[in-house]
């Protein structure tokens, strides 16, 4: 089963269940100022659920794009480098507002699951979850026995804690238990080499494939909880999760939602199959550098750009702040890991070109966008290419240095690091990234030294004459705002906002 065909499966056994198929809505959430993106699937329910809004159906089903990748919800840096962590990544869900609760919930999800008409999962490779009690909350039991009426051996109903099996929507308003099921990927799946370990072990063998959340209390400022009048409920199946255990793969990244696009990859940056089937590049790149990354490069990219297409694609630019700011590390992270795989100019562009291709027919706004987001995808990278390459080689030049005093394995020097950001605009973040392909860690310390020292250098700088002729004013914008190193090839700027007013009086 294609990753498509689960999607479409999911909405329309749903349907068939007397669900709204309801369209995902957009990466940039509207009206909702708390969040940076869109990062599940009830967000654009959320004001269903706290009563603000009334629609003409009390049944939904989706499959909600979502972004994690700056904020609360960032897994930005693990993404690459695990089986299971994405910046971009599909949820689907079914939602009740105030219609059935716990009993068909439970009834939907084992149905879907297990059924041969649908998914067909083997019931002996399943564990379910409950919310055990604790903090004054109760004991999920209505949750436990409806698993057990579905045919739930009782051994496989695990009672969890609040962390695993409690949510709320914040410190105050609707929340509930959860109850999940996982999935037994088997013992290759361990990322600590357990051949014999039991559930709930958390060493990547079993995994949440589906979290059902039952909105059933309301929490105020005091920590009281009363039963809502209505009670909710709201779930989240991952689809590359589920993708994974209907394609019999271990890893998300080897699901047909990742392959075309690694393949594509691949291909673009001049990699070649080896017998073993483990992906080699050809040469080393232009930094003489060759590093065990190429196959975590290759997930980079085609993760990347996939959330690099569906964010621009949804109205959000590459920027130094706020959502244009985390699209930029995203870009730049997969520019990186390009160079990384000697991989030719313009590549994004093209790799969203693939995107489109695999995913257009369930999101066709990607081709409607298709001209803007190759336009800014082509501009970010012949910006990134000026700004970054003297600072790269730099960077391993001094990395060469410090590998041939083998008394010197310590952390890369955060001067070092800081002489780079402020003479060649090195993002500290690429740098990260370097180093850690490399064998190092950076030195934070020291590195929170040298910025202190050169914002100190820089109020020290305003003396004698030219302090007492310049209006303090001045002084001040110069400490607080510090222009981009690539400001001076080329800007734009749009909705802008003023910073300062600079008058007689200062």
């Amino acid at each position: 089963m294609t990753g498509n065909e689960i999607r479409e499966m999911f909405l329309k056994f749903f349907e068939g269940k007397g669900h709204r198929r309801v369209r995902s809505s957009s990466l940039v959430p509207h009206g909702d100022p708390t969040l940076l993106f869109t990062n599940a699937g009830m967000n654009q329910f959320k004001d269903v659920f706290l009563g603000l809004e009334k629609r003409d159906y009390n049944r939904a089903t989706t499959a909600q794009k979502c972004v994690r990748a700056g904020g609360k919800h960032n897994d930005l840096e693990n993404v690459g480098f695990t089986k299971r962590h994405h910046t971009f990544f599909e949820m689907m869900g079914n939602f009740s507002f105030g219609d059935y609760f716990k009993k068909d919930a439970i009834a939907f999800a084992w149905e879907l699951v297990t059924s041969p008409q649908w998914f067909g999962i083997a019931k002996d490779k399943l564990y379910t979850t409950v919310f055990n009690g604790e903090g004054g909350v109760p004991r999920d039991e209505e949750a436990h026995a409806q698993w057990l009426a579905q045919g739930v051996p009782a051994e496989r109903v695990f009672e969890l804690g609040a962390k695993d099996n409690f949510w709320a929507m914040g410190d105050t308003g609707p929340c509930g238990p959860c109850s999940e099921i996982h999935y037994d990927m088997g013992p290759a799946a361990s990322d600590e080499g357990h051949t014999d370990c039991k559930f709930p072990c958390d060493c990547g063998r079993y995994v949440e494939i589906w979290n059902l959340v039952f909105m059933q209390f309301n929490r105020d400022a005091g920590g009281a909880l009363t039963p809502l009048p209505k009670p909710c409920v709201d779930t989240g199946m991952g689809l590359e999760r589920v993708a994974a255990v209907l394609q019999d793969t271990i890893s998300n990244f080897d699901t047909d939602l990742f392959q075309p696009l690694i393949r594509r990859a691949t291909e673009l940056a001049g990699a070649k199959q080896t017998p073993d089937a483990s992906l080699r590049i050809i040469d080393r790149n232009k930094y003489g550098m060759v590093t065990a990354g190429v196959q975590p490069s290759l997930r980079i990219i085609a993760d990347h750009s996939r959330a690099a297409t569906f964010l621009i694609s949804d109205g959000v630019i590459p920027s130094n702040e706020g959502r244009g700011y985390v699209l930029r590390k995203i870009i730049r992270r997969a520019l990186l890991h390009v160079r990384f795989l000697n991989g030719p100019m313009p590549f994004l562009s093209l790799m969203a070109e693939a995107v489109r291709s695999e995913m257009e027919s369930a999101y066709p706004e990607l081709r409607e966008s298709a001209s803007r987001v190759d336009r800014i995808l082509d501009e970010e990278e012949r910006r990134f290419a000026r700004t970054i390459d003297v600072g790269l080689k730099r960077l391993h030049e001094e990395v060469k240095l410090i590998q041939k005093d083998i008394r010197r394995a310590t952390p890369f020097p955060g001067e070092k690091a800081f002489q780079l950001y402020d003479t060649f605009g090195l993002p500290i973040d690429f740098m990260r990234d370097v180093l850690r392909d490399e064998g190092f860690v950076l030195d934070e310390g020291s590195l929170d030294r040298a910025m202190q020292e050169q914002r100190t250098r820089a109020r020290a700088s305003w003396k004698g004459g030219a302090k007492e002729a310049a209006n303090p004013a001045y002084a001040k914008i110069a400490e607080t705002f510090k222009t981009e190193p690539d400001f001076y090839f080329s800007t734009s700027a749009k909705d802008c906002c003023i910073e300062a007013i600079v008058t007689k009086s200062g």
